[in-house]
């Protein structure tokens, strides 16, 4: 019970942060006022949430420049995710892209793409494989249209947190515990993924089993203090 109110109280927050960026985002349209560094939560509009209260589920929280001396920004950490406005990408530079280009391939589409997730460039894969690499490209390419479209479809919300990049950063403190409070793995399930969930198609336990597009810390407790720096967080937003 102390966790579901704790899920309850997170999504209300959610809400406060949509209202402040006037209703959900869209990765074609990422807008002109994206905050250098932050925290992004995505949400799918197919799978409803059942014991929080209304509205669409969390399927995925991220951030990004965790290491010290990392420079990326949130616009191009989405942009990764995003891949090309044209339906390519490169899932080697997002692991939220080959997640579900792999979830694609197993829930029976159709589609198949060996090379998928070997290597971390194409040209590493190509020489791995004894493949030209433009054709291992052409064989790649359906399925990162497929997943461009599947990521197309779900909106989401981030929070400005320009915090310096470290192991002590606050946008790592509020994606980790926000994953591990969302999270169903091995627990039991509040807010279940529906059976038509994509990620239920997955080859990754954490992912089928959380109801998260996550791996890391979905098998972690979270602090329910975290809730209240999440809350002071979404107040300093409203004040820019």
């Amino acid at each position: 019970m102390a966790r579901l109110a704790d899920i309850r109280q997170f999504y209300g927050l959610m809400d406060r942060l949509f209202r402040l960026q006037s209703g959900p985002r869209r990765l074609a349209n990422l807008g002109p006022s994206m905050p250098r560094r932050g925290v992004y939560f995505f949400f799918d509009e197919t799978e409803p949430r059942t014991d929080s209260g209304d509205g669409p589920r969390l399927v995925r929280i991220g951030t990004h420049a965790l290491t010290a001396g990392a420079t990326s920004t949130l616009r191009q950490r989405l942009a990764q995710h995003r891949g090309k406005l044209s339906g390519g990408g490169n899932h080697r530079g997002s692991i939220f892209r080959l997640l579900v280009g792999q979830a694609l391939m197993a829930s029976g589409g159709g589609l198949s793409c060996a090379s998928w997730g070997i290597k971390g460039d194409l040209a590493k894969a190509a020489l791995a494989l004894g493949a030209a690499l433009p054709d291992l490209a052409a064989l790649e390419a359906p399925v990162e249209a497929a997943v461009s479209k599947y990521l197309s479809q779900l909106s989401f919300a981030f929070l400005a947190v320009d915090d310096k990049p470290g192991p002590n950063s606050l946008r790592g403190f509020i994606e980790r515990h926000s994953i591990a409070l969302l999270s169903n793995f091995g627990r039991p399930a509040l807010d279940p993924s529906t059976v038509n969930w994509l990620g239920r198609s997955s080859d990754r336990p954490l992912v089928a089993t959380s109801g998260l597009w996550n791996q890391r810390h979905v098998s972690e407790a979270h602090d329910p203090a975290f809730l209240s720096t999440l809350s002071d967080l979404i107040d300093q937003q409203s004040l820019k």
